[in-house]
């Protein structure tokens, strides 16, 4: 049985593999480089006390690979869902050629367990290696963005770490159950990918913020804390955004408070005249800053600090694994009674 399930594996494995295997080639061939590059530019703009220049350079100087890995990263279990789960048994059933194994001294249990473990091996593998080698290549660049895109935030946390080593299992196991329910493969591709990117699209918004307590602050607006101020025109009302008190944190809300403690929608400052005024073809930041703290607002966030980035990342992949040991029970179940 597990000759046959190689086999019959052999031709997804080796092409997935050898691109894996082609990806971890190019970024053992670039990385060090990079993270050369990344050390002896740090070093230098140490001296002078400021880096934000050259770290904003550095960024966007290899932003359009690192979006491309992440990109990839999250692409691949979902590939894994469609091309190695749901045809693994909605194929033999749409072929008919599971009764002439069922006819063998194997049984079905059997015949379904082999596959499962063997395949659900060679996707966490494979999970793994890619999720290992985009992690260490990106490691410069994530340092380096720390204040735009952390590591915690959505888009990058899905791509580092363990949690796409779960996402692949899962993805797999489930394109397995929709198989065997749906029997074509093509409908259960399909409906595979549709589910996946349901789940991984309400993970992050829904589960996530709340697998640890966040921390919440409240704290004055300043000029060094500061991100983003619009305007509405030049009588306001006026609305702001602060940085993370912490670099790389991930900001889940945060609301401007009044003198009272309730929120508010806008800040209620003159841009016509004040100390919010444009001199000279722009405000003076700190008077404008000090002016809004004199009112009495202040900034309340909640955040996930830099520091949870593991915890979150064990906590939400054992969350994935639960839900692929589930599926398989139900992978197991199903599989006796079908005919």
């Amino acid at each position: 049985m597990i000759w046959l399930t190689l086999r019959q594996f052999r031709t997804q494995a080796a092409t997935g593999f050898a691109a894996i295997a082609v990806l971890a080639a190019v970024l053992a061939a670039t990385g060090p480089g990079l993270s050369g590059d990344y050390a002896s530019g740090k070093a230098a703009c140490s001296a002078t006390g400021d880096c934000s220049t050259f770290t904003g350079r550095f960024f966007d100087d290899h932003q359009a690979v690192f979006l491309a890995l992440i990109a990839l990263v999250l692409i691949l279990p979902a590939l894994i869902g469609l091309f190695w789960g749901a045809p693994l048994i909605g194929r033999e059933l749409e072929n008919g050629t599971h009764r002439l194994v069922w006819n063998q001294t194997i049984t079905r249990t059997r015949w379904l367990a082999v596959k499962l473990a063997l395949i659900g091996l060679a996707t966490t593998a494979a999970a793994g290696l890619g999720s290992l080698a985009v992690t260490w290549w990106s490691g410069p660049i994530d340092e380096s963005a720390a204040d735009e895109l952390p590591r915690l935030s959505p888009l990058v946390f899905g791509a580092r770490g363990v949690v796409p080593v779960g996402y692949a299992a899962f993805a797999f196991v489930l394109g397995v159950v929709v198989g065997m329910l749906v029997r074509r493969s093509v409908p259960a591709m399909a409906a595979t990918l549709a589910i996946f990117a349901a789940v991984q699209i309400a993970v992050p918004l829904l589960i996530r913020p709340h697998l640890l307590p966040p921390t919440r602050v409240t704290t004055p607006i300043t000029g060094a804390n500061l991100k983003s101020l619009m305007a509405d025109g030049a009588g306001g009302p006026i609305q702001l955004r602060l940085k993370a008190p912490e670099a790389g944190a991930w900001i889940l809300s945060q609301h401007t408070i009044d003198a009272s403690g309730r929120i508010t929608d806008d800040i209620k400052v003159s841009l016509a005249s004040g100390p919010c005024a444009p001199a000279q073809g722009a405000p003076t930041k700190q008077a404008c800053m000090a002016e809004i703290n004199r009112l009495g607002y202040r900034q309340r966030m909640s955040y996930q600090p830099p520091g949870r980035f593991w915890p979150l990342q064990w906590s939400e992949a054992g969350l994935y694994v639960l839900l692929t040991l589930g599926l398989t029970g139900l992978c197991l179940h199903r599989i006796r009674r079908l005919s």
